[in-house]
């Protein structure tokens, strides 16, 4: 397969270098020192699953250098969805697929809003890394999850032509027979543990640990789930209990890349999180006040990042 991928930060690089791997035409699209480092050294993995070095890893800054693909996949942040459905237009055809893979539960509508909903394949990534260093990705537990499925439900062919390519690259894709519960089960859980763990500033290990912060913590997983049952109906009567072992069962040292993206000076995504949910809770008559404290108690922090 021939496959772009838009953003090719800690998420998209891993997945773009382990496709590349198993033998696929790959190009991560970058910017910055990190597009520098992959042209010039190509791309590391470090990871529990196997280290490796792609020095002729194809890299760009521009996507009409590309050219058409089979996939895309849109790795971007929540902040760039709109610019980067523009830019990924010259590498479109009328069967490309484009896969998404940000936090929250509006991205692929906003996407599909600007490339034609035909393109989007609603997708949700269950993995935890970071950019060690330009053309370094960090891959710190594991366990390297993309679910996806088609948006109106069912797996199609370009879904299974995916996940073949996928599994070949020795990652874990899971086909979704309803994908977008599987967004909303994510967005529950990363709604709260992003919110938690950038006021905080700790990871998952002393949140769990101590009493106060812990109920607090399952407590905004409850309210989460409220809404998401609100907005859709379907979702399965145990989400709160599957999200909270989820986050329960996490490494101690983990914690939301929000978290990294405060440390580093990087824009926050609160408002694609508890801002949302929060939004969404008042559209459907959900109360929601902890996430409202915590989506009140970021902004002044990310208004300070963004001015700063």
């Amino acid at each position: 397969m021939k496959i772009a991928v838009m953003g090719a930060g800690a998420l998209g690089g891993y997945f773009g270098g382990r496709l590349a791997q198993a033998g696929h035409e790959v190009t991560l699209i970058a910017r910055g020192a990190h597009l520098d480092a992959l042209r010039r050294n190509g791309l590391t993995i470090r990871s529990p699953k196997g280290d490796a070095h792609l020095p002729g890893i194809g890299a760009s800054g521009d996507p009409a250098e590309v050219g058409p693909v089979d996939t895309v996949l849109f790795m971007v942040k929540n902040i760039d969805v709109e610019p980067a459905a523009e830019a990924i237009r010259p590498m479109l055809t009328p069967e490309t697929a484009v896969v998404t893979c940000q936090n929250g539960i509006t991205a692929w509508e906003r996407l599909a809003a600007a490339i034609g909903a035909q393109h989007v394949i609603p997708g949700v990534a269950r993995i935890p890394g970071h950019i060690a260093k330009p053309g370094v990705i960090a891959h710190t537990a594991p366990f390297d999850m993309l679910t996806f499925g088609e948006a109106g439900g069912g797996i199609s062919p370009r879904c299974e032509m995916l996940a073949e390519a996928l599994t070949e690259a020795r990652t874990t894709p899971v086909l979704h027979e309803n994908i977008l519960i599987d967004l909303w089960t994510k967005f529950c859980g990363q709604s709260t543990m992003a919110s938690m763990t950038t006021l905080t500033g700790l990871d998952m290990g002393p949140l769990r640990a101590t009493a106060e912060s812990r109920a607090l913590f399952r407590a905004a997983v409850e309210e989460a789930v409220a809404v998401a049952r609100a907005v859709r109906p379907d979702m399965p009567a145990d989400t709160a209990e599957t999200v909270w072992g989820f986050l329960d069962g996490l490494p101690d040292h983990m914690h939301a890349s929000m978290l990294d993206d405060l440390r580093n000076g990087k824009p926050l995504e609160h408002e694609y999180l508890s801002g949302d949910l929060v939004r969404a809770g008042a559209s459907h008559g959900v109360p929601t006040p902890i996430h409202s404290v915590l989506y009140a108690a970021l902004k002044p922090i990310a208004e300070a990042q963004m001015s700063g």
